[in-house]
C-alpha cells in the first residue's frame, strides 16, 4: 500500500513538472559518479563553456554561433544547496586548485537563449543536479530487506583484497551475537569499524567502488544519528524474525529508519525527475589497484545503470512517471594519457559497462560512451629516451606527489610516460600486473602503476579576454546531453 501512494506522489510531482516545462522547457541533468571521478570539475567546465564560450567544434549550437547567450538563473529548489560555480571557477582559474568534491546533493539553473535550425528564437532552461555517486549506490537497497543486505555485505567482504580490509571488523563481528538483548555500545562500535572498512576499501591501493551504504562515507548531518549506526550482522537464513529486543531486531530497525529518511527521500525528491544523466568514472584509479578493483568497479556500474529508470520519451511517460532517455558515461581524467591510448579507455569503460547498457539499450534510451577530461591539464609531447621516442604527457604535479625518490613541489613541470592501454579490454582482468605498463612515470622501467594528480594549468586569454579552459571532449558530451535541444 505504501508503495503504491509512493507511485502516485512521484505521479503527481512528474505532472508539476510537465506543466511547467510547457511554458519553460527544461532538461533536469542528473551529474553523478563515484569519488574523485571528478563531478565539481566537470560541471563547473560544463557551465564555464555554457556561459563563457570556447573552443567545441563538436557542440554544433555554440560552434555555429546559435547560442546568443547563457546565464545563470535562481534554482527551482529552495531547500538544495547551490553549486559553487564562482567559488570553484576562482580555485582553478586563480588558484590553480582542483575544486573540492562533491559531498551533498546541489543544483544550479542555466539559461541558454538560441536560434533554432529554423530561425526561430528559442529558450531552454538547464537544470543541472549533482550528488555523490556513492548514494546512487543506495537505491537498490529501497529493495533489498536488512537480511539480504547484510549477507551480501558480509559476502564480498570475505573476499580478497576487502577481507584484509575487514580484519578489524570481523574480528569484532565474531563476538557479536544477534540474539542477544539490544546493545548501544556493541552497536556504536559495529558501525564505526564497518565504516572504516568501507573507507579502507574506497583507498587507493584497494580501489573498491561498491561500496554502500553511501551516506556512511558521507554522513553530512546525519553524522551519530541512529539512523547511521548500525552494520551487517552473522544472521541465520532469511525469513526467520528477530527475536524481540534483539541486537539483531535493532540493527533491523536502524537500517529501515535509513531508507526512509535518507534513501527514498532522495530517490522521491531529485532522482526519480532526472531527463537524462551522465555517469562519470575514474576508471585508470581501478586499472591501477588491479583486477579485483576492476571487477568490483563492472559491479558498481551495473547497480549505477540498473538504478535509472530509462525508456524513450512519450508523451504520456512524461506526463506521469519521467524517463531518462539519454545516458552517457565518462571514463575521465584522459589527459592523464596520450592520445592514442584514449580509444582504449573508452573500449574498457564500455566492456565494464555492457551488461547494462545492453538493458539500457533495449528499453529504448540512448547511450554513449567518451573518454573525456573537463579541464584538461595536461599536454602532450614525445621524449628521446635510449634511442626511443616515448609518447609523453607534459603537467605540473602536485605538491607532495612522489615518483621513486623524488617528491614534486607543486611548481616543476615534468614529462610523464603514461604508458599504453591494453588492445583488449579483458586483459584487465589478469593477475600478472601487465594489463598497463609505465602509467604516470618518468621512465617505462619505473612503472608502479599509479598515475600522478597534476594541478590544473596555467590559462591562455581567449580574444574576448576571457580566460578558455582547455578540455578533451567536453564538446562531445554537451552535444549528446543537450544538442538535440538545441536544434
Amino acid at each position: 500500500m505504501f508503495e503504491f501512494f509512493e507511485q502516485i506522489r512521484l505521479a503527481g510531482r512528474a505532472f508539476a513538472d510537465f506543466s511547467t516545462s510547457l511554458f519553460q522547457p527544461t532538461i533536469r541533468l542528473g551529474v553523478t559518479g563515484l569519488s574523485r571521478a571528478g563531478k565539481t570539475v566537470f560541471i563547473t567546465a560544463l557551465i564555464h563553456a555554457l556561459t563563457r564560450g570556447g573552443r567545441f567544434p563538436i557542440f554544433e549550437a555554440l560552434a555555429t554561433g546559435r547560442i546568443a547567450r547563457a546565464y545563470l538563473a535562481p534554482q527551482p529548489d529552495d531547500a538544495v544547496p547551490r553549486f559553487d560555480y564562482e567559488g570553484h571557477v576562482e580555485a582553478l582559474l586563480k588558484k590553480r586548485n582542483w575544486p573540492d568534491s562533491t559531498r551533498q546533493i546541489s543544483e544550479l539553473r542555466v539559461v541558454i537563449d538560441y536560434q533554432s535550425q529554423s530561425g526561430y528564437n528559442n529558450q531552454l532552461t538547464l537544470d543541472i543536479v549533482d550528488y555523490p555517486g556513492e548514494w546512487l549506490l543506495d537505491l537498490p537497497l529501497l529493495e533489498k530487506s536488512y537480511e539480504a543486505w547484510s549477507a551480501e555485505s558480509l559476502r564480498l567482504s570475505r573476499v580478497p583484497p576487502r577481507d584484509r580490509a575487514a580484519a578489524q571488523w570481523h574480528a569484532q563481528l565474531a563476538t557479536l551475537k544477534p540474539e542477544n538483548p539490544a546493545d548501544e555500545q556493541a552497536a556504536l562500535a559495529a558501525s564505526r569499524l564497518f565504516t572504516e572498512y568501507l573507507h579502507a576499501c574506497r583507498d587507493v591501493n584497494y580501489g573498491m567502488s561498491l561500496l554502500p551504504p553511501g551516506r556512511f562515507l558521507m554522513p553530512g548531518e546525519l553524522a551519530g544519528s541512529p539512523a547511521l549506526t548500525f552494520a551487517p550482522l552473522d544472521l541465520p537464513a532469511e525469513g526467520l524474525p528477530p527475536p524481540p529486543g534483539s541486537l539483531w531486531a535493532m540493527m533491523r530497525r536502524r537500517y529501515d529508519s535509513y531508507i526512509d529518511i535518507v534513501v527514498r527521500p532522495f530517490f522521491r525528491d531529485h532522482f526519480a525527475r532526472l531527463d537524462r544523466q551522465i555517469v562519470l568514472v575514474d576508471a585508470m584509479a581501478a586499472i591501477n589497484a588491479g583486477p579485483e578493483a576492476v571487477r568490483d568497479l563492472e559491479g558498481a556500474l551495473a547497480a549505477v545503470l540498473e538504478c535509472f529508470h530509462v525508456g524513450r520519451k512519450t508523451f504520456w511517460g512524461t506526463l506521469f512517471r519521467p524517463q531518462i532517455d539519454r545516458i552517457l558515461l565518462a571514463a575521465t581524467k584522459a589527459d592523464h594519457l596520450h592520445h592514442t591510448s584514449h580509444d582504449r579507455l573508452e573500449a574498457i569503460l564500455k566492456m565494464l559497462a555492457e551488461p547494462a547498457l545492453t538493458k539500457a539499450d533495449l528499453s529504448g534510451a540512448q547511450v554513449d560512451v567518451v573518454a573525456l577530461a573537463a579541464v584538461r591539464a595536461t599536454r602532450e609531447a614525445s621524449v628521446a629516451r635510449g634511442g626511443e621516442k616515448l609518447p609523453c604527457v607534459i603537467g605540473t604535479p602536485v605538491a607532495g606527489e612522489i615518483v621513486g625518490r623524488e617528491i614534486f613541489d607543486g611548481e616543476t613541470e615534468v614529462a610523464l610516460f603514461p604508458g599504453d592501454l591494453p588492445a583488449d579490454p579483458k586483459d584487465l582482468f589478469r593477475n600478472d600486473g601487465q594489463a598497463f605498463r609505465g602509467l604516470a612515470t618518468t621512465s617505462p622501467q619505473e612503472a608502479d602503476f599509479r598515475f600522478l594528480r597534476v594541478r590544473p594549468p596555467v590559462l591562455e586569454l581567449t580574444e574576448s579576454g576571457t580566460p578558455a579552459l582547455p578540455h578533451i571532449r567536453l564538446d562531445r558530451a554537451l552535444q549528446f546531453l543537450i544538442g538535440d535541444r538545441l536544434e
